[in-house]
């Protein structure tokens, strides 16, 4: 599903219009990715957490040469999904 089915999909559960849904949905995750770029834990409860974690530098390898390199450390947003909707997915 692309964002377009789902603005499609939410429009029709919220009886509201596909530009307002789009409007929603777009407002939503900016500010989702702005909490979580700032550090902030997303926490929806029923569906999951969105938040920043540390990989730490780590030695890999340049896939054309093979030659040792380190890779630095960063920040990666991650996502958790919650209890709800891991039963959702695979039910017992």
């Amino acid at each position: 599903m692309n964002k377009g089915e789902l603005v499609d999909r939410v429009a029709t559960k919220a009886g509201v219009t596909k530009k307002e849904a789009d409007a929603v949905l777009t407002a939503a995750l900016e500010t989702i990715v702005e909490a979580v770029s700032s550090d902030d834990k997303v926490t929806l409860v029923g569906f999951g957490s969105f938040e920043a974690r540390e990989r730490k530098a780590r030695e890999g390898r340049n896939p054309k040469t093979g030659d040792k390199m380190i890779i630095p450390a960063t920040k990666v947003p991650a996502f958790s999904a919650g209890k709800l909707f891991k039963e959702k997915v695979a039910p017992n």
